[in-house]
């Protein structure tokens, strides 16, 4: 009897044993394959956030240009100024994209705030380029007004999640050191605090050289609006998704 027992025994011991082992197995197995499901997963998601950013880079934009005569081919034959320029510039790069421009002669930032939230709802813009300012300064407008207004309308295409580019000015110095140096820091400013795309000067490489420019010596003539355009696209370039 004893031994039967103690065969008995060992043969549960062995079943025992034999039980654990296939369930530590079929556990390892179970394991094995979930590490291989997340793994996929893992890749499966990346994959989709991968196409949806391409995604997002590769569908139509809508760039509105919010601006004044700078901007508004002032004194110039239409479809010659900078925004048309731009246009032609997105096509050659084959960017899907659609220029707004809705800048009007003489605009300053009030107007433009002003202006800025039918824009934003009827043309449901990606990027919003503000080139305004410099008829505040030649108004001789406060610069703390100027920036409010120029804060509020980045506020406002920021909530409209469209992306903002400033197009940063300055001023002659006769409007004194202090008005001058302030005025252009403003933009670099703005641009900073709102984490915002910035044309450090629009009128670079224009503003010394009176043959570009129309008999009023304040707007830029029909052969600075390339110049212009060229100031303007590597800020505005990886907006749209041009490397």
């Amino acid at each position: 009897m004893a031994g039967k027992a103690e065969m008995a025994a060992a043969d549960w011991k062995a079943t025992a044993v034999s039980g654990m082992q296939g369930n530590q197995a079929r556990r390892n197995s179970i394991e094995a394959g979930s590490r291989t499901w997340r793994a996929w997963l893992g890749l499966l998601v990346g994959a989709v956030l991968m196409l949806a950013t391409a995604s997002a880079y590769s569908a139509p934009k809508t760039v509105l240009v919010l601006g004044d005569s700078l901007s508004a081919e002032y004194g110039l034959a239409r479809g010659s100024g900078w925004t048309q320029l731009l246009q032609q510039r997105l096509q050659q790069n084959k960017v899907e994209a659609r220029v707004i421009n809705s800048s009007i002669s003489g605009d300053t930032t009030i107007g433009g705030k002003n202006r800025l939230p039918a824009l934003l709802q009827k043309n449901q813009p990606d990027i919003v380029l503000i080139e305004l300012g410099s008829n505040d300064a030649l108004r001789g407008l406060q610069l703390n007004a100027t920036e409010q207004n120029l804060q509020a309308m980045i506020d406002m295409a920021q909530q409209a999640r469209a992306r903002v580019l400033l197009v940063g000015m300055q001023i002659p110095p006769n409007y004194g050191a202090d008005y001058t140096r302030r005025f252009s820091a403003m933009f670099e400013s703005l641009a900073k605090r709102n984490k915002a795309a910035l044309v450090p000067f629009f009128m670079e490489g224009i503003a010394a050289d009176l043959s570009l420019f129309q008999a009023d010596r304040i707007h830029p003539n029909e052969q600075a609006q390339g110049k212009l355009l060229d100031n303007v696209w590597p800020h505005l370039k990886p907006l749209v998704g041009v490397k």
